[in-house]
């Protein structure tokens, strides 16, 4: 099948790879030109483990195109995937269409047969049947159809999302696009995917939902985290306990910093704004957006208690400043508030993170990128584990310092507090 995916994000590029490598003719479609021309010399512009290599792979094979041609690419195609960013609005909480829109636009003047024209980005309930209208003023129906067919891909492991997928949510209004979708992606299903057919509404709402109940999961373990630190439990054993009963599950019930990344702070606030244009109080899912705003405030007390508010001139370091492990994506970090907060109390601060150095921080006063996590460790008052990178997980602190009062907050419980405590350090951690 003849497929164009518009945009080179997450979403785009890894759909259109993982489609390549399942034989599929593949256009991957950007304006960013230098991207694009990055692209064709197997220059990846995201970290995703895996990736490059299924890039070089197909693009060799001559399955995998990159263009900058979006009206060419639309015409050479039987499906065409929007896989451009819905931000939040700013001074608001709904998510921003202008990219879909523009494509949209774009694409309605290039409709030289019948298209399916399928949204992998996020939106809001309705959003298709709004799209549907737009082209309809330009196209004969009978010449397109609008299909909703929302992504399930984690960053740092997207690649076995999409070719292991829970399921596969397909929102059409029309048989025949159902069809072609199924067809396309028989070789997932013959896996063992799930393959789920909705209205088209559906398929939107599902995405939203989804995400609003993970990020649910994430703020409820990290506010029972905050009962055990004043009760002298471990959150670790109530993780284990409750997740052992099937209804709950035990993914997403690890405590640590507060919810980041590219989906879960925009959706959260868009199915909040959705709800409301139709009178209905999501109040749980407001609840979640102030606790988790909250978090990194909370997070930032703590420390300061932990060193008895005697900041200045402390150096702390941070392993990792990623939202989470296996991403260089650094939206919503928690970092990105502790790092600033710490550089106003007079600390230095010193990160290690093993996709690189991070321009949000190049301008804040005295903080600078460490080239290994020894470097980063050495002459440190604090090391603050802030991402779950398996580089950490088996760190000799004793190897990489002197200092015997060293303090190791640790913000995703990799290591056991006993035997840190028995390596002579002092060790805090969430909710433990």
């Amino acid at each position: 099948m003849k497929l164009c995916m518009i945009g080179t994000g997450y979403v785009g590029l890894v759909s259109g790879v993982c489609f390549s490598d399942l034989g599929n003719d593949v256009i991957c479609v950007d304006k960013d030109i230098k991207k694009i021309n990055n692209l064709k010399k197997g220059i990846i512009p995201i970290y995703e483990p895996g990736l490059e290599e299924l890039v070089l792979k197909n693009y060799k094979n001559k399955r995998l195109n990159f263009s900058a041609n979006l009206k060419d690419s639309v015409k050479k195609s039987d499906v065409v995937f929007i896989c451009v960013g819905t931000p939040t609005k700013k001074n608001s909480n709904s998510a921003d269409l202008t990219q879909v829109y523009d494509v949209v636009k774009a694409v309605s003047k290039s409709i030289n047969k019948f298209k399916i024209i399928i949204n992998k980005s996020t939106v809001p309930v309705t959003t298709g049947d709004e799209l549907e209208k737009f082209i309809s003023k330009k196209v004969k129906k009978k010449n397109f159809s609008v299909v909703s067919n929302p992504e399930f891909l984690r960053e740092g492991e997207a690649i076995r999302d999409f070719i292991y997928p829970d399921r596969i949510i397909v929102g059409s209004n029309d048989s025949k696009s159902t069809r072609i979708l199924k067809n396309l992606y028989a070789p997932l299903i013959s896996k063992g995917a799930k393959f789920i057919s909705t209205k088209r509404r559906a398929a939107e709402l599902i995405k939203y939902a989804s995400n609003a109940f993970l990020a649910t999961k994430i703020t409820f373990i990290n506010e029972i985290a905050n009962l055990c630190e004043k009760t002298g439990i471990d959150v670790e054993e109530i993780s284990i306990g409750i997740g052992l009963d099937k209804r709950i599950g035990s993914r997403f019930l690890r405590a640590g910093p507060s919810y980041g990344g590219s989906c879960f702070p925009k959706d959260t606030k868009a199915i909040v704004s959705t709800a409301e244009k139709f009178k209905t109080n999501l109040s749980i899912i407001k609840s979640v957006i102030r606790s988790n705003n909250k978090r990194t405030v909370l997070l930032s007390k703590r420390l300061n208690l932990i060193l008895k508010n005697k900041i200045k001139n402390k150096v702390i370091s941070f392993l990792g400043v990623t939202f989470k492990a296996n991403t260089d994506d650094m939206r919503d970090s928690s970092s990105l508030k502790l790092i600033p907060f710490l550089s106003k109390k007079g600390a230095k601060i010193k990160y290690y993170d093993p996709t690189g150095s991070k321009k949000e921080f190049k301008k804040i006063k005295n903080v600078e990128f460490s080239n290994s996590i020894q470097e980063s460790i050495k002459g440190s008052d604090v090391v603050i584990l802030h991402t779950e990178w398996n580089d950490f997980k088996s760190i000799n602190f004793k190897k990489f310092t002197k200092n015997k009062k060293l303090i190791i907050y640790d913000m995703r419980n990799i290591y056991s507090p006993d035997k840190i405590k028995k390596l002579g350090f002092k060790y805090y951690g969430i909710g433990r």
